[in-house]
């Protein structure tokens, strides 16, 4: 393991143990040096690395952790079929600057523990109400990454906004000293949102997916004339999805803080897509000033 004097001035330094990773970050931290944290479960896109980006604008040292947690997966088929190239990922993130990337082994499934968090119902919602039990998985394996890595900042994308919304609950009750920073969700030029899961849908798949961002585009739209949110979303669902091409879990307008369902949209609220494409299910939002 290079001393952190050498690991900074070389190639980004990859680690694989909880032990290790302590004892480099324990390096940093009396150096007095920052650490800018990009949690990740792999098969990285462009997406992953504007938040990297980010991250190294404003620290010392960035991040980025590589890890598929079991943990946070209500469909175990969904996890064995969940996209991985470990050695495509190291690529990228060294010829992006990456000061060490955090790619444990399995083993670190060992040192999950419950966090004691009220979620204030936010977890039973869209993603908690199709997904039992997957933000316990989020905010357990966020909780331990955090303690390892101990990040000044940690950087999470927009495009799993009930997801950024918990992490943030997270941080205020037990991390109050880490910045949590949200990033603009990266679209391709179709305006589908860069996805890891992406990788799993067919050349045909992706055009048919195309649906979901047309109607959270359409709904932002059409809310400059319509407030009725009921409106709204019959509308969007009668444009995008009655052709039965994707099979919609949830639409939803929501408040941008509580994320529970409004009837009109007085203030600022997120619009929430949830579909599953052939198999793959992909998830979006947008932000409705």
């Amino acid at each position: 393991m290079l001393p952190l004097a050498d690991f900074i001035a070389q190639s980004m330094q990859v680690v694989r143990t909880k032990k290790d990773m302590e004892s480099i970050v324990k390096s940093i931290l009396l150096k007095n040096k920052t650490i800018g944290f990009v949690p990740t479960m792999g098969y990285l896109h462009s997406g992953h690395l504007s938040l990297l980006k980010t991250a190294q604008k404003s620290n010392d040292v960035s991040v980025c952790s590589i890890f598929v947690n079991p943990t946070q997966f209500n469909n175990t088929e969904d996890f064995k079929l969940y996209p991985r190239n470990e050695k495509h990922d190291f690529e990228l993130l060294e010829t992006n600057g990456c000061d060490i990337v955090f790619a444990p082994e399995d083993e670190l499934v060992n040192y999950i523990e419950d966090i004691a968090l009220d979620l204030k119902g936010v977890d039973s919602l869209m993603e908690g109400k199709f997904r039992p039990g997957h933000f316990k998985g989020v905010v357990n394996i966020v909780a331990l990454l955090f303690t390892i890595v101990k990040p000044s900042a940690a950087y999470f994308g927009e495009k799993d906004f009930q997801q950024l919304a918990i992490v943030k609950m997270l941080a205020k009750s037990h991390f109050p000293a880490i910045e949590i920073v949200s990033c603009a969700t990266s679209r391709e030029e179709s305006g589908l949102a860069m996805s890891s899961r992406n990788a799993r849908l067919s050349k045909e798949e992706k055009q048919k997916a195309l649906a979901i961002s047309k109607a959270l585009f359409y709904i932002k739209e059409e809310a400059k004339s319509t407030k009725e949110t009921q409106e709204l979303k019959e509308k969007a669902i009668d444009l995008f999805f009655k052709s039965g091409e994707l099979q919609l879990d949830y639409l939803e307008i929501s408040d941008m803080h509580s994320l529970l369902p409004i009837e009109k949209i007085e203030q600022r609220a997120v619009v929430c897509i949830a579909a599953f494409c052939g198999k793959v299910r992909l998830i979006d939002n947008i932000v409705i000033n």
